[in-house]
């Protein structure tokens, strides 16, 4: 078997990445230890969490089961690039002044899941926001005021309040 290095160039936050990785290297080794991005959470590793959910072209994608090499061209977010600065996104916002975050574990991967699902539906059901949110588990606070805080979110974002 080849352990021969292939060229890897994406889009990481909006910043042009170019590395050289094994074959089997996955997406959230890249992020974590390449790129230094630990917020995008190695939880399970089988990607029953949801904990490293990122957004890939828009869509959520877990980090941990996606080889690096496949991203070639791609753009990716992490929670590192949700944010404006020091201005938190709308999803953000919502879900710290809702109280819908306890120990903090899961809520990276639930602001992914609510941003690629925000990204394609501003307007979702409470519904289309549990299934979205679908595989991303919480021990702490459950999954009431999350859904509540990307409800608030959506009505922000659409301009309405």
């Amino acid at each position: 078997m080849s352990n021969k290095l292939i060229d890897l160039k994406f889009k990481v936050n909006g910043k042009e990445v170019e590395l050289k990785v094994n074959p089997k290297t996955l997406l959230l080794e890249v992020l974590r230890e390449e790129l230094k991005l630990t917020g995008t959470r190695q939880s399970c590793e089988v990607s029953a969490c949801g904990a490293c959910t990122v957004n890939i072209d828009g869509k959520a994608a877990r980090a941990c089961s996606i080889l690096a090499v496949q991203l070639n061209g791609h753009e990716v977010v992490t929670i590192e690039g949700v944010a404006d600065g020091k201005t938190l996104h709308p999803i953000q916002e919502k879900m710290v002044s809702h109280g819908a975050i306890e120990c903090g574990w899961c809520t990276s991967g639930m602001v992914m899941s609510a941003r690629a699902l925000l990204l394609e539906n501003l307007k979702p059901t409470r519904d289309d926001i549990k299934k979205a949110l679908q595989g991303n588990l919480c021990a702490d606070s459950g999954y009431v005021k999350y859904v509540e805080a990307i409800e608030m979110a959506a009505e922000v974002m659409q301009g309405n309040k």
